[in-house]
């Protein structure tokens, strides 16, 4: 209930100070500085990470998912659509959902893996933004890399360090034990996850960086720090409703230290933030009703007819 009340004041911080300073009128006049062009490569670039983080989770479910790609994209688009609508990061359980419902997942198996998933994000996310981040010096790059590798090979390597077929524990210890095999089972195919991983982060963020930086008029590795600065802001346990706030003030703050005022990030960051939340919401909506369901869900309906 805290981190509920904490999130809704963000959200309405920055609505206050739209309505108070009257920056919200020119939150529509950014987004018709963006180029035609730019718009429409950025909107391929969304797509194209749409695609790869189906192809992702169409690997990690490989036993049940193999000759569905559309239907796996069908599920991953709808679960990005909810996460960024519902809010406190409720949209984030679409995806276990839908993977039970569309796939006969098992939901443990799916929590599990949505846990996984996250984690390679975060990790790549900060790998990413050592080498962005403008005016780190190249020691503190190289350092700050090496920690992130460490511990996304730590991971995968303390899950599959579980004993297969020891007894199983009592209480928090044996939850513990669940969660290992299930975390041993999703990063099975490490190479290939993180292969899918890093190549959907680098369409995904050199798309919103395009959009970024044309409606700060200011492209290259400034509007790169903008975007990630909104990414990692994701990581924060408490979240503005659908983000708002907490991603813009992200965006923000990476942006002030290089000569950006707060306002100026706050609007730019804003404008941004309303195009990735279209573009989810217009896809998921699309994939929703012209890809095929999955194969659970249409033998399940096969036999209720």
């Amino acid at each position: 209930m805290i981190k509920r009340v904490i999130a809704l004041a963000i959200s309405l911080a920055l609505l206050g100070w739209l309505a108070a300073s009257g920056n919200w009128r020119d939150v529509g006049s950014r987004l018709a500085t963006i180029p035609p062009a730019t718009l429409a490569l950025a909107l391929s670039g969304f797509l194209v990470s749409y695609l790869l983080r189906a192809a992702r989770i169409r690997d990690e479910f490989a036993d049940v998912a193999t000759g569905h790609f559309w239907a796996m994209a069908r599920v991953t688009t709808a679960h990005n659509a909810a996460i960024n609508v519902v809010p406190f990061r409720g949209g984030e359980i679409a995806l276990p959902v839908l993977l039970q419902r569309e796939f006969g997942v098992p939901m443990g198996r799916a929590l599990v893996s949505l846990l996984w998933l996250r984690m390679q994000d975060a990790f790549v996310v900060l790998l990413l933004a050592a080498w962005v981040w403008p005016g780190l010096d190249i020691v503190l790059r190289a350092l700050w890399s090496i920690a992130v590798l460490v511990a996304a090979w730590a991971v995968p390597a303390w899950a599959r360090a579980h004993p297969i077929g020891a007894e199983p524990l009592p209480g928090w210890q044996g939850k513990l034990a669940k969660v290992r095999i299930a975390l041993a089972h999703s990063t099975r195919g490490a190479v290939r996850s993180w292969a899918w991983t890093l190549s959907n982060w680098i369409v995904k963020l050199s798309a919103q960086t395009l959009l970024l930086g044309a409606l700060l008029g200011q492209a290259g590795l400034l509007a790169s720090a903008g975007v990630l600065g909104g990414e990692l802001a994701a990581i924060l346990p408490v979240q503005g409703v659908a983000g708002f706030g907490t991603y813009e003030a992200g965006v923000a703050a990476a942006l002030t230290p290089h000569g950006i005022t707060l306002a100026n990030g706050l609007q730019a960051a804003l404008a941004l933030h309303l195009v990735i939340i279209a573009v989810a919401v217009s896809a998921g909506a699309a994939a929703f009703v012209a890809l095929p369901a999955g194969p659970h869900s249409a033998n399940a309906n096969g036999k209720s007819q």
